[in-house]
């Protein structure tokens, strides 16, 4: 827009600059009051267009002493931290492994994304299924500090611990509880 096509530009010299009688436009009254003053009363129609959610609350926010922070690092990444740690001496080289030790670089968990190349002896606080055995299968070892933390095959995804069923058993027809198992 050309600056001299504005309303204020054009009403420059008038008294009242195109408002009416000058106590018309005056002060927080002309436009309902200052902010979002009437929000819930006139100016409604405008607020639930333009500021969708602004009422009302969502969700909630847990205490932060209840909030586990877990820094985690993912086995695909090793081999690249390793180099760089190898270089810098914070990792030491024996017999062909990495001695890792996770938890002074300050990870707490280590994940099963990715692959891995070289042997490794991680230790960690917390490890997945996954990661140990990938590592393992290379020939590697991973020292878990805190072994409640290691995901075991048993438990299914709903959070249960599956029933022994005859297939798991060593002897057919007897389930691990030592039932007779009709077949």
């Amino acid at each position: 827009m050309a600056q001299k096509d504005k309303k204020t530009q054009l009403m420059r010299g008038t008294r009242t600059c195109g408002y009416g009688n000058a106590k018309k436009h005056r002060g927080a009254g002309s436009r309902g009051g200052r902010g979002l003053a009437g929000s819930k009363k006139h100016k409604w129609h405008w607020v639930s267009k333009n500021l969708p959610g602004h009422f009302g609350r969502s969700g909630f926010t847990r205490h932060e002493s209840t909030i586990k922070r877990v820094s985690f690092l993912n086995i695909g990444d090793l081999d690249g931290l390793c180099e760089v740690w190898e270089l810098e001496g914070k990792v030491k080289k024996a017999k062909g492994v990495l001695e890792v030790n996770l938890s002074s670089f300050g990870f707490d968990k280590l994940l099963g994304s990715g692959k891995v190349s070289g042997k490794y002896t991680v230790k960690v606080d917390s490890c997945s299924h996954r990661a140990l055995e990938k590592i393992e299968a290379l020939g590697g070892k991973v020292e878990v500090e805190n072994k409640a933390e290691v995901v075991v095959d048993a438990v299914d995804l709903k959070g249960g611990v599956k029933e022994p069923s005859v297939e798991d058993s060593d002897e057919p027809g007897v389930s691990e509880a030592g039932d007779k198992v009709s077949t």
